[in-house]
């Protein structure tokens, strides 16, 4: 998953990482010539007393450092801008992605896990890139050239380079094994914890309400300390690493020191070379060191990547048409012919063979017990679900057949639970229709009861708006969110369940003053109140999934139980009030 990962969003930056590992390959050529020129003035210069080789040689030292600096900066450079821009491309496909998704594959990842997953994971895998650039290219250069160099300044000292890198590379690679369960874990706790945090931080009302502070204290105090546990086990793996390679490298150079120092005196090796071996040998171990700091952090990157690959490669549901349709001649007649809906594993469908039609210029209403279907049957018509079997029609069209944006462009939703986006209100608004004008916008508070809150606000239209909408009320958010519907101007008005946060004289001023504005429009309303829909041209009554009944109030009065039992459980409850 990483490999295809790295492969499929580096490619458009093949041309940095080329420069990457051109000036990595120049800097490193380079930085292994240093300890060489060192011996050579120690040998030919400080022991002869040669005041011009020393300088000279100085020189050419000062030289072969400045080209490293400079190649070292141009590889970061590159490398930076290349990890980047790969964290942009993988952020902007994930969040691509979840945007086709339908609610169904929404649900089943969860919010909390998207976040994490286009935040947190991207975040893992692009500094994996980045170390790879400016460390990982470097360290195989370093480690051939150097034994290469070291063997050519004395070949008798060649296999402490043997016994040394073999040995730091399986002490790490030990270590480095016991990471991936670890990190895997680690990744759970982060969602864990994101989930926690989330659900306090929208629902802090209802803890307040309830008084559950210290219950979900003691909740995301578990969650914490479970990310914490599984960090802790991290972070004493890796706190591990650098002692081994310390330890080895340190056994290392005492064993140059030691075995050298006897070639020294026997004359077999001049006390340049030496030091120059010496300097080699740590050059190989420290970019040993270096490729298994990276490769430690590729169980974590390989993790993250397979849970990003995870919502890229899950296709949706709901998927756009081969040869879509972009117009109709109707103006917006609605047709339910069989539709059912389940959910992939459910024994019972949500939704069975649901019939009926809601013409243009009519309001037709459904109303059933919580639990029915009601507002799933809603979901069919904009496609957030697809019906399983049957069909949807919009003007004759499967809705599965129509290109997506024509289609949305034709309905105006409003659902249950209305959401307000974090901006102005006239931004909100002009989600509905970007090109609204002021008084248009007016207009739509206007017929949705919201015109007289909006005036009240010291900013009007330009009143700040808090992410979700939480600094206004329920109704006031309801209001609202019917407005934007209205802007839009749509042939299709799905209102689901959208007057239950109104007073009745508010929902009665609400229902006049959309009558004249949606008189050619297609009107369905799902709703809880009987008071709400009693005027409705047609009422459909759903049961466990299924219509029960269809005609006008007074028709299901005679003709339909379940409606007359709604109907009289409502009258109850407001007699008891």
């Amino acid at each position: 998953m990483l490999l295809r990962l790295l492969r499929t969003y580096l490619r458009p930056y093949a041309g940095n990482l080329s420069m990457v590992v051109i000036l990595q390959l120049v800097g490193t050529i380079a930085s292994l010539y240093l300890p060489s020129l060192n011996a050579s003035i120690i040998d030919n210069g400080v022991a002869k007393g040669d005041t011009g080789y020393i300088m000279g040689h100085g020189g050419w030292m000062l030289a072969v450092s400045l080209i490293q600096v400079v190649c070292s900066i141009g590889a970061v450079y590159y490398g930076a801008k290349t990890a980047a821009g790969f964290g942009r491309d993988v952020r902007a496909a994930v969040f691509h992605r979840v945007g086709q998704f339908s609610a169904r594959e929404v649900g089943k990842f969860g919010a909390p896990t998207l976040i994490s997953r286009s935040t947190n994971d991207v975040t893992q895998v692009q500094m994996l890139v980045v170390m790879t650039c400016t460390m990982l290219v470097a360290a195989p250069i370093t480690m051939i050239g150097g034994v290469i160099m070291a063997v050519r300044e004395d070949i008798g000292l060649s296999w402490l380079v043997a016994v040394a890198v073999p040995l730091l590379v399986l002490s790490i690679g030990l270590i480095a094994g016991r990471m991936v369960p670890q990190f895997r874990k680690m990744q759970v706790n982060v969602d864990n914890v994101n989930r926690v945090l989330r659900e306090q931080i929208t629902g802090i009302r209802v803890v307040r309400a309830f008084v559950r502070e210290p219950h979900e204290v003691k909740r995301f105090g578990q969650a914490n300390a479970d990310l914490t546990d599984t960090a802790r086990s991290v972070g004493r793996l890796m706190a591990l690493v650098f002692p081994v390679v310390m330890l080895i490298l340190n056994i290392s150079t005492i064993g140059v020191l030691w075995f050298g120092a006897s070639r020294v005196q026997d004359g077999e090796m001049q006390v340049g070379a030496l030091t120059a071996f010496m300097s080699y040998l740590i050059q190989i171990l420290f970019s040993v060191m270096m490729a298994t700091f990276v490769m430690i952090m590729v169980p974590r990157a390989a993790v993250c990547a397979e849970r990003i690959s995870d919502v890229l490669g899950t296709e949706s549901s709901v998927r756009p048409p081969d040869s879509p349709v972009t117009a109709t001649t109707g103006r917006g007649e609605l047709v339910f012919d069989g539709a059912s809906f389940q959910y992939p594993g459910a024994a019972e469908p949500v939704l069975c063979d649901i019939t009926f039609a809601a013409r243009p210029g009519q309001t037709t209403a459904v109303i059933g017990s919580t639990g029915a279907g009601k507002t799933t049957l809603l979901s069919l018509v904009p496609r957030l679900f697809d019906a399983t079997a049957g069909s949807v029609r919009v003007d004759g069209v499967d809705v599965r057949d129509f290109e997506p944006d024509a289609l949305w462009r034709r309905i105006g939703l409003v659902p249950q639970r209305p959401y307000l986006f974090s901006g102005t209100i006239a931004s909100n608004l002009r989600y509905g229709n970007p090109d609204a004008t002021d008084d248009e916008l007016w207009e739509a508070l206007r017929i949705a009861q919201g015109k007289d809150f909006v005036e009240a606000m010291p900013d009007g239209l330009n009143a700040p708006i808090s992410q979700g909408g939480t600094n206004v009320s329920g109704g006031q958010r309801q209001r609202l969110a019917i407005a934007r519907a209205l802007v839009r101007k749509p042939e299709i008005y799905l209102f689901d369940d959208s007057f239950s946060a109104l007073d009745l004289s508010t929902d009665a001023r609400l229902r006049a003053a959309l009558a004249p504005v949606t008189a050619d429009a297609c009107v369905v309303i799902v709703a809880q109140r009987v008071s709400t829909i009693v005027d409705a041209d047609q009422i459909v009554v759903i049961e466990d999934g299924r219509v029960v009944g269809k005609g006008t109030h007074d028709e299901l009065l005679q003709t339909c139980p379940t409606y007359v039992e709604i109907v009289e459980s409502q009258r109850s409850a407001e007699e008891a009030a």
